[in-house]
């Protein structure tokens, strides 16, 4: 378990029932948290360097292009917003991205369940990262 794996937790609780599972990674492509009891999202190394590549320089095109690999899924993306990434795939739900300094932030939406509800959890850790300058 890491310190970070607290995250997880908080998050869900902002996500009224929408967030099934959620993850931190750094900028850097580093994995902050863990698959904390089925909690966590457990992206591969590849996936985290090429999501926090993409915040750092903040040109989500490799995104557009490839998909967003969460887990070994593919989500196809739906759009950008400057700290934000949304991505869909059919029975598999979707994901939500936010960035803060250092970190990105990412929710899962159960298949069926509202997005905009992780949206709010996602952005409540992202921001209060923010406010500690990470």
């Amino acid at each position: 378990m890491s310190d970070w794996d607290a995250y997880i937790t908080n998050l869900k609780g902002h996500c009224v029932g929408a967030c099934d599972k959620a993850a931190i990674i750094g900028q850097d492509g580093s994995l902050w948290t863990t698959e904390f009891n089925g909690e966590g999202i457990v992206l591969t190394p590849e996936e985290a360097a090429i999501i926090g590549t993409a915040f750092s320089s903040k040109d989500f095109t490799p995104l557009q292009a490839k998909g967003i690999f969460i887990a070994g899924v593919k989500f196809n993306y739906l759009r950008d917003d400057e700290n934000l990434v949304l991505g869909k795939m059919k029975d598999q739900g979707s994901i939500t991205l936010q960035s803060s300094k250092t970190a990105v932030v990412i929710g899962h939406t159960a298949e069926g369940q509202q997005q905009g509800n992780t949206n709010k959890g996602v952005a409540v850790i992202a921001e209060y990262l923010e406010s500690l300058e990470m």
